[in-house]
């Protein structure tokens, strides 16, 4: 009865719900329509796109020596490259400073997810706040359009919601549905339920137990320091000057004739990498710098008021078994009332995020806290025989989201999940909050905003309907081509079109040849990943100038498996040590604040923290028993720790080979104190750790099992066994 009655009150709210949706849909879809139509037949007119992309250091030249900009963009995440993008097909002459790398802050660290916000579409219907609907009719349109200019770094996602209650099916059903609708003609794919048996058919890692059924809908997914690079070259290729590592020092300011107000002229900027300053003039400044909006406010005036709250979202990857290879998962409702996605990506698992209060910084850091939310979220809708194990954790980052309070609206404490555009009484525009999907729409709304401000000479927006860096000539079947023609890997093959699109080719050109009968080309950074060894001579014409930036950004190493890209980075040094003429020196600076970064902002030192920060040994006798015994086949000589020499003697008996820097390796991530060798209590503690689930992975674990396993199998047997022999 009460079911029954949940269904009516959920259909009949819903059936409203549904018109008056329906209604402002068709009538948005239509002006949006008209709209795109104007934008497309303006397109026509956008400069020439250039097939040669300059070089880092005649971009800085073209700074200091091009005079006046129309526009000057202060920022290269999403946003900034965005606006560059916007100005530079206007026509307008275009400059854009980024003091780290493109996507280097919030712009690499997200969800991955391309979508419009199921729960803001909730809040809409249920405030009948019309602000709401149309930021997410604003997003569904946006998503349409970032799927649609780089197909080969963006697709849509089907993404499940499980339910555990019948009364929630036709809620949120009909929520879905409407999500749908508002999405209009452009709705990826319609969304359906499914039954108990169906759901666990598709995601059968979730927990059964009071599994009632799913309702499934779609998103869209994307590499997302990838698609940020793209609009940071395609906005090179039609003329901007983008420079990385470059930071604005002050701003620029000029007497204004006639009123005598103060007016922003320009930056006075350093290039990082040299260290040499200059000034680059321009009539109009925009700031789109993400969560340090106010820092660069207050370089206008000292006094204005912060808008920005930002806000710590971490996010952990986990191995690709942990999710389907093609379903998402939604957690809509989480213990502390936030959000929880967990969706594969480059063949892995991604679980988040979280959403506290934070401080700015360029470092942010995920805590162990942050960490274990998760674990304990994903624990809840996977089965009982799925062990989440907190050494599972491959990799963890932090990524600092930029709401911001409107500075214009009455109530100032009212914080915005749309974006805000403030033109500062000395003509500094400031685009701040909104959200990745919608960087597009951002970007318009601000050089709109600084053409009237600025009383600058240009048409309308002409990036609906623009492809960005790749997206040209790209196909599904492109890999096909590189592995017939170059005689790839298909994996790496698949990779290089996902990544690159048909600048894949160019990739492969100048791919080595391994010397084996397969692959003819393309000698791997690590073996589990198909990131070859050309991706770094091609990631230093893409403007990579750290190590960091390769395996964060031009890569994604470091997001996906912090060892692994630990294992990678002496060779992707010496790689670009050849391409930037770097000294031994210089190499030796770049290894080290690569693996600080590692360390620090990836999650490296608290799965590390794992094994060193825990002492307590929590084995049962017997269990301590046996892995002593274990420990002594290979400290034959009773010393009470083993070293590389002794886990080589095992070795050679059981006619293993294994060179010296990899056992070195080996023993290094047990060897706590750092002395060479390994002591039984690390080794005990080590084998703690990974019944508890807290580290996972462990090569030595795993290698002196194996060689225990062979030594006993070796083993004579004895006579009395056989009973006396003839």
């Amino acid at each position: 009865m009460a079911f029954q009655k949940a269904v009516k009150g959920t259909a009949l709210i819903g059936g409203g719900a549904i018109a008056t949706v329906f209604g402002l849909s068709q009538f948005s879809q239509y002006r949006n329509k008209h709209g795109a139509l104007v934008q497309v037949q303006a397109a026509e007119g956008a400069p020439v796109r250039k097939d040669h992309l300059p070089t880092r250091e005649q971009q800085i030249l073209a700074l200091q020596t091009s005079g006046e900009f129309d526009v000057l963009v202060i920022g290269g995440g999403a946003t900034g490259c965005g606006c560059a993008l916007d100005a530079a097909t206007r026509g307008l002459k275009t400059a854009l400073l980024e003091r780290d790398d493109f996507s280097s802050g919030t712009s690499s660290r997200s969800t991955k997810l391309i979508h419009g916000g199921v729960r803001y579409l909730q809040k809409a219907i249920m405030k009948l706040d019309f602000e709401q609907y149309r930021m997410v009719k604003e997003a569904l349109e946006e998503r349409a359009h970032l799927l649609q200019s780089a197909p080969h770094l963006s697709a849509p996602l089907p993404i499940m919601l499980p339910i555990y209650k019948w009364w929630q099916l036709p809620y949120y059903w009909v929520g879905i549905k409407l999500y749908d609708l508002v999405a209009g003609s452009q709705c990826l794919k319609s969304s359906y339920v499914l039954t108990k048996s169906r759901a666990l058919e598709l995601f059968p890692m979730l927990r059964k137990d009071k599994l009632v059924g799913a309702i499934v809908y779609y998103d869209g997914q994307h590499n997302d320091a990838r698609m940020n690079l793209a609009i940071a070259l395609t906005a090179a290729r039609y003329g901007a000057a983008t420079a990385n590592y470059a930071e604005v020092r002050h701003l620029l300011k000029t007497t204004e004739t006639g009123s005598g107000r103060q007016r922003v002229c320009g930056v006075h900027c350093r290039d990082v990498l040299t260290g040499k300053e200059f000034d680059v003039r321009a009539k109009c400044v925009i700031n789109a710098t993400g969560p340090f909006t106010d820092s660069v406010r207050k370089m206008d005036d000292q006094k204005v008021p912060n808008i920005c709250q930002p806000s710590a979202g971490v996010h952990i990857v986990m191995p690709g078994y942990y999710s389907p290879d093609n379903m998402g998962l939604l957690d809509p409702a989480t213990s502390d009332g936030r959000v929880i996605f967990f969706l594969p990506w480059e063949k892995m698992t991604i679980a988040g995020t979280t959403d506290s209060p934070t401080d700015v910084t360029s470092h942010p850091i995920p805590t162990e806290e942050d960490i274990n939310f998760i674990l304990s979220e994903v624990r809840n809708y996977l089965g009982a025989d799925v062990e989440v194990r907190r050494g599972d954790v491959l990799a963890a980052w932090s990524g600092i989201r930029p709401l911001v309070t409107n500075p214009d609206s009455k109530d100032t404490q009212s914080i915005s999940r749309n974006h805000v555009v403030t033109v500062s009484d000395s003509g500094l525009i400031t685009i701040a909050g909104g959200k990745w999907t919608t960087y597009r729409a951002m970007a318009r709304d601000t050089i709109d905003a600084a053409i009237q401000e600025h009383n600058l000479k240009a048409g309308s927006c002409k990036t609906m309907g623009l492809q960005l860096e790749g997206a040209q000539d790209w196909s599904p079947t492109l890999y096909i081509r590189l592995v017939q023609d170059y005689g790839l890997e298909s994996e790496v093959a698949q990779h290089l079109a996902s990544t690159y699109g048909d600048k894949a080719f160019e990739v492969a050109k100048i791919a080595q040849v391994t010397g084996k009968r397969w692959p003819i080309v393309g000698k791997r950074l690590v073996s589990e990943f198909p990131y070859i060894e050309a991706e770094v001579v091609y990631g230093v014409k893409e403007y990579a100038r750290t190590a960091v930036d390769m395996i964060s950004r031009r890569t994604r190493l470091a997001f996906l498996n912090v060892q692994a890209a630990e294992e990678a980075l002496p060779r992707i040094v010496d790689i670009m040590a050849k391409e930037l003429n770097w000294c031994e020196q210089k190499k030796k600076e770049q290894l080290e604040t690569a693996k600080t970064f590692l360390y620090y902002e990836m999650g490296y030192k608290v799965k590390t923290d794992q094994l060193t920060d825990r002492s307590e040994i929590s084995l049962v006798p017997s269990d301590i028993e046996r892995y002593k015994k274990r420990f002594r086949m290979f400290d034959k000589d009773k010393k009470g720790f083993i070293t590389i020499l002794d886990v080589q003697r095992v070795l050679e008996s059981i006619s293993v080979q294994m060179d010296e820097n990899t056992l070195h390796e080996i023993l290094n991530e047990v060897d706590l104190n750092k002395n060479g060798q390994v002591e039984l209590n690390e080794f005990l503690q080590l084998m703690s750790a990974i019944q508890k689930g807290r580290v996972s992975g462990s090569r030595l674990a795993v290698l002196m099992k194996s060689a225990e396993e062979n030594l006993r199998r070796r083993e004579a047997i004895p006579v009395d066994r056989s009973g006396g022999g003839l």
